[in-house]
């Protein structure tokens, strides 16, 4: 069929078409271990992002003259099950939110695996039980209303809950400073202890994604972008649409919790100085 092809072409790995009206997340060629890749199906067109080699959401419509008048034909019948897939993802989102609530309300506030491994044995967090092994949770909230929660287990693999919005979610770190946008939170912990050595005050968004970093930066003045430094670019990408001053590690493959690990505090320290001193100066400017 088209469209699962067109989905192909993007390096998702997929054999049938999803439910309709629906995003549903799918391995890729290139992670396929992970959903990297989103697909959402309407019928006479559908939307696909390969959330690891683009920020942007690519949009199908059919090309064959067949195609187009069966859509003319079933066009009242699209409608009518659109509204039906816009309900469900409203009950849905509803949903994974009183999950999120139960979950974060039975978790423990302590230190987790993820959270050593990343270079902070005294970092605590959300940590929720799931048949004994510890989950950290993450809280996502759109404005200040809870959507869900990322959870991270002990070897660092990431998920949300079914259902949940995502689009324009954070998790903030807000000192009432410079807006900083990145995309893990490891990375967030990171940048924040540095900007705490350098007596700088900070607004630290974690985004999930670079795609979701360049809509929740549209939203923002000035800031600065933390990207990853991705093989396939898409953490650059991102950093170029949203146009603020970027920090990247020189390393390929390196976030900025990776950068830390390997020159410790000072080295970060140093690679961050002259940036956030911009970005103030950007900032009085506008002010």
């Amino acid at each position: 069929m088209e469209f699962i092809d067109f989905v192909r072409s993007h390096g998702i790995i997929i054999n049938d078409l999803p439910p309709f009206g629906q995003w549903v997340r799918y391995p890729t060629e290139d992670h396929p271990k992970s959903r990297n890749g989103a697909v959402k199906y309407l019928g006479d067109h559908g939307f696909v992002q390969n959330h690891a080699t683009s920020t942007v959401v690519a949009v199908w419509k059919p090309d064959s003259d067949k195609h187009r008048a069966s859509d003319r034909v079933q066009s009242a019948d699209w409608a009518r099950r659109q509204a039906k897939a816009e309900q469900d993802v409203k009950q849905r989102q509803a949903d994974a939110i009183k999950r999120a609530v139960g979950m974060l309300n039975n978790s423990v506030i302590q230190t987790h695996p993820y959270l050593v491994g990343k270079g902070f044995p005294d970092e605590e967090g959300h940590v929720f039980f799931q048949g004994g092994d510890p989950v950290l949770l993450i809280p996502m909230r759109v404005g200040k209303s809870l959507v869900g929660v990322q959870q991270i287990d002990r070897e660092g693999s990431k998920r949300f809950l079914y259902g949940q919005k995502t689009a324009g979610a954070t998790f903030t770190f807000d000192n009432r400073g410079v807006n900083v946008v990145c995309e893990g939170y490891a990375t967030a912990l990171s940048v924040r202890l540095a900007l705490k050595h350098m007596k700088m005050r900070y607004t630290i968004h974690v985004c999930f994604s670079a795609g979701n970093m360049v809509r929740v930066a549209g939203g923002l003045q000035q800031g600065l972008v933390i990207a990853d430094h991705d093989q396939s670019g898409t953490g650059q990408q991102a950093a170029a649409e949203i146009g603020w001053p970027v920090w990247m590690s020189d390393h390929v493959g390196e976030d900025a919790n990776d950068y830390h690990q390997r020159v410790g505090l000072f080295g970060l320290t140093q690679s961050l100085t002259h940036l956030m001193l911009q970005v103030g100066a950007t900032r009085q400017h506008e002010a």
